[in-house]
């Protein structure tokens, strides 16, 4: 039985993916710790801010709504570091477990908000405010439909930084 939102897998992996994401950054250079690097840590830190203010919320149409946010930052972060490989400021070894745990948080975290659309009731059916008790709904389990990862998440083929 879901307790908060630390117990949310979703949230746990957006965790490990802010942290690698600030490895990763403290691997840019200087001249970024305004520009690349800030952009990239905002972005990282979002997803699981979004995830646990979206649970905290007692509306479920406000909690989707910040998984959605947390589904763009978490976009927004996979261009981010895609960037930071193209222009040759990071290697892609360097930013591969980010990638990878990237697009598995992204994976959850589209299993979870189909999971929960579903379980909203159409809107001109029921009688607003709709609103659900975290107690009732057990919101760290991954819905049995998710989809299966098929391991189609590699970096796309980009040059190596130079020395």
């Amino acid at each position: 039985e879901a307790k908060g939102h630390r117990q949310l897998r979703v949230w746990q992996a957006a965790m490990d993916l802010t942290e690698q994401t600030y490895v990763a950054t403290a691997l840019l250079p200087s001249d970024e710790r305004y520009g690349l690097s800030s952009q990239m840590k905002r972005s990282a830190s979002s997803v699981p801010s979004n995830i646990a203010e979206g649970y905290g919320r007692t509306h479920l149409g406000d909690y989707l709504k910040h998984l959605s946010y947390a589904r763009g930052s978490l976009l927004e972060l996979q261009t981010q570091i895609e960037i930071s490989v193209r222009v040759k400021l990071l290697g892609r070894d360097q930013v591969r477990q980010a990638w990878i745990t990237s697009h598995n948080t992204a994976r959850m975290l589209t299993a979870l908000i189909t999971s929960l659309e579903a379980k909203r009731p159409n809107v001109r059916e029921s009688s607003p405010p709709y609103t659900v008790d975290p107690l009732e709904v057990d919101w760290r389990t991954e819905p049995e439909s998710a989809p299966e990862d098929k391991g189609d998440h590699e970096l796309p083929d980009l040059p190596e930084p130079g020395p």
